[in-house]
């Protein structure tokens, strides 16, 4: 009994057999069209041609030679039913415009109705016979027809009719047709989008011939968009769902834009009524087709209507308050509506309207963070007047914003402080509000820690701003600032402990704000800096302390909070100079207490993580003492001789030794130098060999004892001494004298550093030497180069570079073997 496939089987197969073939036979034209050239080509012909390999049915094999694939048919198809649309629309239109006054009233009739009924008849026809892409040509070429019907119609029936009325009511009837028409073929494509887009312009254009004001149009733009959006919702084809949604979101935008510009500039709640009642028919359309919407389009209409619900409710009270309270009233009107989430909207639904309320809170917080940024930065301005007095105008006047309009500006703290609650309560109880709001998913940890981020933020830029909206005293300023810095910095160490590390971060940088800020605004008076400046030593000295007990707190944070302790401690010190009438170099002595304490500090902490961080701010005093002192170079010595004891007290830890040695040689070498330039000693070997010459014994007995030991520590120190000012004084020497005396004093530490392979003596000595040298060969240089002519100058430089430029290999071997020995020096 044989096996006989089901006729649909039997058929793929036959086609997939017919196909191999039509691709065999390609190919053996192909190659036969080959061989033909072949033959008839004058050279030698290749034995085997083009590469062979199996074509593929729908296009080249892997060989690379088969047939090249074919334009399909149908794109072909639809390009000449195009083309061929376009020319009867164009030739329709020319008849239309040019030729119609050739005819009489019968004559124009009978073309009419022949031509519209056979565009429309054709395509009933053409889908019974399969021809569908022919029947969407015919059917455009009628739509062009029936435009022109219309404006032939027009044009003879009606002239005197108005315009915009008579194409209202020709669109509208033009639309009714066409949706029939598009129900009753429904092999057509193209009618019912059509009809959509027609039905856009009939209540529109009714309007503007009416002479309809802004309410009327934007009610004919709500009426049409609730028409697109139930056409949305039951249409059966996918071209006009998205037809439709795309003219929902233009006419609907469209109506509630003209609907909220009316509502926002109505001169009382009376005239914000009308506006509202608009408003509110939009949001209902919107939640109405958003409960029956996919989730996407659900939450969108849910977000608009939340939108458009905020600005009708808002809008009337806020019509009757001051322009700077508008914004509380829209942000009141918005934590209202999220009462609405409970509702039986439907979970994208309530979800949309709960996105509204957040876009409605973030704008009115966008919109109140002007006066933030201008109390923010204001301090900036005490740099310039340090102790001037009070500033004029209390808090408004110490940030210079008098000028200001603060009466718009009052309700900004209350709009921070309200949306800073509202984020603070939806981060302390989530959990319950997400059961108590029902169809709302929980977004996760990250939204609210989130909102608890932006609660802290914004909370603290409404309590910034707030005694400058109140106008309070200077004084009252200054202390809210100070308390507000303490309070950011204790919800910090909070927030760390409660394992909000978002919050923590917030809390923290506006701590640091605060600081700044207080400091700054302090600079305005005397006591005032002192009382700012010690609190913050103590508060961040508190703080240091408590993040350090904090487990998970980080080492550098709690180094940067002692560091900037260590820095705001330096503010008073210097400052105390002054009160005393000290002259302002004089100043530095007072400075250098706090690299005194924090190197006892450093002593205390030892191995503490924050002690090297602590050590590292106490030399940056130390260092802004010297600057300080640079005004008065006996002051400086001074200065830099203090220096150098605290660097030699510090050396006598075993792990600071090797650093702190160093700072305190080379600190006390500057005091002796900035010493004998001052005294105006034209000598100073007579002054530094005395102490040379101890100090290199010293230094070959310790090389005795410990042959590990550095050449810089042992003779760095006492050569410097007396090589480096001498270096000085005959650079500044007319005589011939001391440089070539210094030249021979130079001129054996190269020696005995090459030979004993200390590095000490080799780099000091022919430093020395060089610039020695260099100091006397000045004057001969300058006498041959203005000798020369000017072109030898560049020639010779650019010679050196080709020379190094074709050596540089070699020359940088040279360089890493003289790095080399050098480091095998001691």
């Amino acid at each position: 009994m044989e096996h006989v496939p089901p006729p649909a089987e039997e058929l793929a197969l036959l086609d997939r057999e017919l196909a191999r073939l039509d691709a065999r036979r390609a190919q053996l034209l192909t190659r036969r069209a080959w061989l033909l050239r072949a033959l008839e080509a004058p050279g030698p012909a290749a034995p085997w041609g083009p590469p062979r390999g199996p074509v593929a049915p729908w296009g080249p094999g892997p060989g690379g030679f088969g047939p090249a694939r074919p334009a399909p048919e149908r794109s072909v198809q639809n390009v000449l039913l195009v083309l061929g649309g376009l020319l009867l629309a164009v030739a329709a239109l020319a008849f239309t415009l040019v030729s119609w006054g050739d005819l009489g009233i019968g004559g124009r009739s009978a073309v009419l109705t022949a031509v519209t009924a056979g565009a429309l008849a054709g395509p009933a026809v053409l889908l019974r016979r399969g021809l569908a892409a022919t029947a969407e040509a015919l059917a455009a070429v009628a739509a062009v027809l029936m435009v022109l019907d219309a404006y032939a119609v027009y044009a003879v029936a009606v002239p005197d009719a108005d315009g915009a009325a008579y194409s209202g009511t020709a669109a509208a009837v033009l639309a009714l047709l066409w949706a029939a028409y598009g129900l009753l073929l429904g092999g057509l494509r193209l009618p019912l989008p059509l009809a959509v887009v027609l039905a856009q312009l009939p209540l529109v254009l009714w309007v503007w011939a009416a002479d309809g004001g802004p309410l009327w149009f934007s009610g004919a733009l709500l009426v049409t968009a609730a028409l697109d959006g139930a056409v949305a919702l039951t249409a059966a084809r996918a071209s006009v769902r998205v037809v439709a949604c795309v003219a929902l979101c233009a006419t609907g935008g469209a109506g509630l834009l003209v609907a909220l510009v009316e509502s926002l500039t109505a001169a009382g709640p009376a005239g914000a009524v009308a506006p509202g009642a608009l408003l509110l028919a939009g949001a209902a359309a919107a939640l109405a087709g958003a409960r029956r919407a996919p989730a996407p389009f659900a939450t969108a209409g849910g977000a608009v209507a939340g939108l458009a619900a905020v600005a009708a409710v808002g809008g009337v009270p806020a019509a009757g308050v001051p322009d700077g309270w508008r914004v509380l009233v829209y942000l009141l009107c918005s934590g209202a509506s999220v009462f609405a989430v409970r509702a039986p909207l439907g979970v994208a639904a309530a979800r949309g309207v709960a996105w509204a309320s957040a876009v409605v809170a973030a704008g009115a917080a966008l919109v109140s963070l002007a006066p933030v940024t201008v109390v923010a930065a204001g301090p900036v301005t005490r740099l310039g007047a340090v102790w001037s007095g009070a500033p004029r105008g209390g808090a408004r006047g110490a940030v210079g914003a008098t000028d200001l309009p603060w009466d718009g500006m009052a309700a900004a703290p209350v709009v921070l402080l309200l949306v800073a609650v509202a984020l603070g309560a939806a981060y302390r109880w989530w959990d319950g509000l997400l059961r108590w709001a029902g169809p709302v998913p929980a977004p996760g940890p990250a939204w609210r820690g989130a909102a608890g981020s932006a609660g802290v933020a914004l909370g603290w830029a409404g309590l910034l701003v707030l005694p400058a909206a109140l106008d309070l005293p200077f004084a009252a300023a200054q202390a809210w600032q100070l308390v507000l810095t303490v309070a950011a910095f204790g919800l910090a160490v909070a927030g760390l402990r409660a394992g909000a590390r978002g919050v923590a971060v917030t809390a923290g940088a506006a701590g640091v704000a605060g600081a700044v800020g207080a400091g700054l605004l302090s600079l305005a008076t005397e006591a005032a800096t002192y009382t700012a400046f010690g609190l913050l030593v103590v508060v961040l000295v508190a703080l240091a302390v408590a993040l350090d007990r904090q487990e998970g707190a980080s080492p550098a944070v709690v180094s940067a909070a002692a560091c900037a302790a260590v820095g705001c401690a330096v503010v008073p010190l210097a400052a105390l100079g002054a009160s005393l009438g000290f002259a302002v170099y004089e100043a530095a002595v007072p400075v250098l207490a706090v690299p005194a304490v924090t190197a006892l500090l450093g002593a205390r902490l030892k191995g503490h993580p924050v002690a090297v961080p602590v050590e590292a701010a106490g030399a940056a005093a130390g260092a802004v003492a010297v600057a300080i002192a640079a005004a008065d170079a006996r002051f400086l010595a001074l200065v830099l001789a203090l220096c150098g004891v605290l660097a030699a007290a510090t050396a006598l830890r075993a792990e600071r030794r090797p650093f702190a040695g160093y700072a305190a040689t080379v600190l006390f070498v500057l005091a002796a130098w900035v010493r004998l330039a001052v005294s105006g000693v034209s000598a100073p070997e007579a002054y530094t060999l005395p102490v040379t010459v101890p100090a290199v014994v010293v230094g070959v007995l310790r090389r005795r004892r410990d042959p590990a030991a550095s050449s810089w520590a042992a003779y760095g120190a006492g050569l410097a001494v007396t090589l480096v000012p001498s270096l000085g004084a005959a650079w500044t020497d007319l005589g011939w004298t001391r440089p070539l005396l210094l030249g021979v004093a130079a001129r054996g530490g190269p020696r005995a550093g090459a030979r004993l392979r200390l590095q000490a003596l080799l780099v000091l000595g022919g430093a020395v030497l060089a610039l020695d040298a260099l100091h006397e060969l000045a004057p001969y240089v300058v006498q041959v180069a203005g000798a020369l002519p000017r072109w030898v100058a560049p020639a010779r430089a650019g010679a050196l570079l080709l020379a190094v430029g074709a050596t540089y290999e070699k020359r940088l071997r040279d360089a890493r073997r003289l790095r080399e020995a050098l480091g095998r020096m001691r």
